[in-house]
């Protein structure tokens, strides 16, 4: 009865329909039928003797019960995924693809700067390093290891507050010769100011009067690309709010003696599969020491300015 119950063909099809929200779209994922489908969930259901899944017009929502199986059943994916990821990998620990996906600035600004390093003491592993303001959802493989923003909270991940990121303000040198710096927040609107519009996280970590600041200066230029504001600073553009540690890569910007904008956390997450693996293991020991505040005081609790 229990080989029965947990059949691995029904579990799968039951992970797709609870993740895509409909049967239609787990038939076109799976490459079945709707009715194939259909068949499978209710043969799910009956040995579990327990509804899964409510069915209306909208979609498909999952019962109390089938949100417990969905974990359990993720789980088991996820053991199954290491299992032949062990097997495979046995004879090369240190060796394989491992994808990282960070925000925007971490990723080119901190971590590619130091990839040439981890290549040379693990030229087996080949690193992916994506980019995105959206948290990749490593169950489903979008991703290895996540540098995010949002602490996540999906028992099913391991997660590691890595430490903070401060905000600063910086402008170019021809830019403050010819408009000088502002003395505080209240004199931005005498300054072209540069925002990206991913600095949302953690809303209750801006300075006071940085949120209102944001709804009443007049931006002159606001992008989802950090290298779009750090090339409009270099050219003049105006004032721009960037993490402290660019200024490691870019002397040629001037931090500007006002208090931080921001002090926000960030979080390191992976699966259970990837611990397991020789090397995910490097990699996640790697990133580790990369933020590791002791070693590099731009990720300390209190700013350590330029």
């Amino acid at each position: 009865m229990l080989n029965e119950t947990f059949d691995w063909d029904r579990l799968r099809i039951f992970r797709a329909v609870a993740e895509l929200g409909s049967m239609s779209a787990a038939a076109d994922k799976l490459g079945g039928s709707v009715p194939t489908i259909s068949r499978r969930i209710s043969e799910l259901e009956r040995a579990l003797r327990t509804e899964l899944l409510k069915r209306s017009t909208r979609g498909i929502d999952l019962t109390e019960a089938g949100r417990l199986l969905l974990r359990h059943a993720n789980l088991m994916a996820d053991i199954v995924s290491a299992a032949h990821d062990d097997v495979s990998d046995s004879d090369t620990p240190d060796a394989g693809p491992v994808h990282i996906m960070t925000c925007d600035a971490l990723g080119p600004y901190w971590l590619a700067p130091i990839q040439p390093e981890f290549r040379m003491r693990h030229p087996g592993v080949e690193l992916t390093l994506s980019t995105s303001n959206r948290i990749p959802d490593l169950l489903e493989n979008e991703a290895d290891i996540a540098i995010q923003y949002e602490q996540p909270k999906r028992s099913e991940l391991i997660c590691r507050r890595m430490g903070v990121v401060h905000y600063l303000c910086f402008a170019s040198k021809d830019y403050l010769a010819q408009n000088g710096a502002p003395a505080s927040l209240s004199d931005f609107h005498e300054h072209g100011c540069l925002l990206h519009e991913g600095y949302v996280h953690q809303s209750s970590r801006w300075a006071d009067g940085a949120e209102l600041a944001r709804r009443l200066i007049p931006f002159s230029l606001v992008t989802n690309c950090t290298a779009t504001l750090i090339s409009s600073c270099l050219a003049g553009g105006g004032v721009a709010v960037l993490p402290s540690y660019v200024a490691a890569a870019y002397p040629a910007l001037v931090p500007l003696p006002l208090p931080a904008m921001a002090s926000i956390q960030f979080w390191l997450s992976y699966t259970e599969r990837i611990r397991r693996l020789g090397r995910g293991q490097v990699v996640i020991e790697w990133l580790r020491q990369a933020f590791d505040p002791a070693k590099s005081g731009w990720f300390r609790e209190s700013l350590v300015r330029p």
